[in-house]
């Protein structure tokens, strides 16, 4: 800090030494300063506004500023790596962003979209080994209905000898074609790849900007993480890395519904 002060003194022209004037009253003698050393002079008597020199009051003033300089790095280098959680954040976020905004086909993106959800919905309702007759039908559908309208799953002669793998490609194909008759509704083409394109940003700029604020909201709180002998850093990355993975969800989620569910609708003039 005294370095820079005198840099820029320097730089506006000023000749000569420099000098620095501290109150013995200052926040960085009164927190970091050795109070033994500030109630020998405060004992001496000497007179308000006295000019003090004294190499032990020099070397006690170098030293507070050394230990605030190190505790403002340590706040600096805490604050880098919270702001590093979010920088990887919105990176992902702006580079799927600038796809939209720059016209891009966005097809394949929904489709990927698509199948996580069935590939999600299957994962988190059905155990590897279990046999179909003990799939947790109602569970799926209440996972995949609201999202993509299909007809609901129970089981059947169909199902019956299916395995899991199976079921995941059966579903992801009726989704797939449920999406391609959707399509057809729409008389050109284009129509549906802008409409792709509008969604995906509408949801994006929501679900990100609701992120933001929840992101906030953690990183005001986690320093109690200390009180329970926990790095409040590394909690913050491990939740807001949980946070980021159900926003990411819940986009593909949100998107994929509004899609399945437009309706195309003809205006008569």
């Amino acid at each position: 800090i005294d370095n820079q002060l005198r840099g820029r003194s320097g730089r506006q022209g000023d000749p000569g030494e420099s000098k620095f004037y501290i109150s013995l009253e200052d926040d960085l003698m009164r927190l970091f300063g050795s109070e033994r050393l500030i109630n020998m002079f405060n004992t001496m008597g000497v007179p308000e506004n006295q000019e003090i020199e004294h190499k032990m009051l020099s070397n006690a003033i170098e030293t507070a500023q050394k230990k605030i300089e190190s505790n403002n790095f340590g706040i600096r280098k805490n604050l880098l790596e919270y702001d590093q959680v979010m920088n990887e954040q919105r990176e992902v976020i702006y580079a799927e962003r600038l796809q939209v905004l720059n016209g891009e086909n966005m097809r394949d993106v929904i489709m990927k979209m698509l199948n996580d959800i069935v590939e999600g919905a299957v994962d988190m309702s059905i155990g590897d080994e279990q046999s179909a007759d003990k799939w947790n039908f109602k569970e799926l559908n209440e996972l995949i209905l609201p999202i993509i309208p299909l007809k609901p799953l129970e089981l059947n002669d169909e199902i019956r000898h299916m395995k899991k793998d199976e079921l995941k490609h059966a579903l992801k194909e009726r989704a797939t074609k449920f999406y391609e008759a959707k399509e057809a509704e729409f008389p050109d083409a284009e129509q549906i790849r802008e409409i792709e394109r509008v969604v995906l940003l509408k949801v994006i700029d929501n679900k990100w900007m609701a992120h933001l604020d929840d992101m906030d909201a953690l990183r005001e709180g986690i320093g109690l993480q200390a009180y329970g002998q926990r790095d409040p850093v590394v909690e913050y990355k491990m939740q807001g890395y949980e946070m980021y993975e159900a926003m990411m969800a819940s986009i593909q989620e949100e998107t994929v519904r509004i899609l399945f569910h437009i309706r195309v609708e003809q205006k008569v003039e």
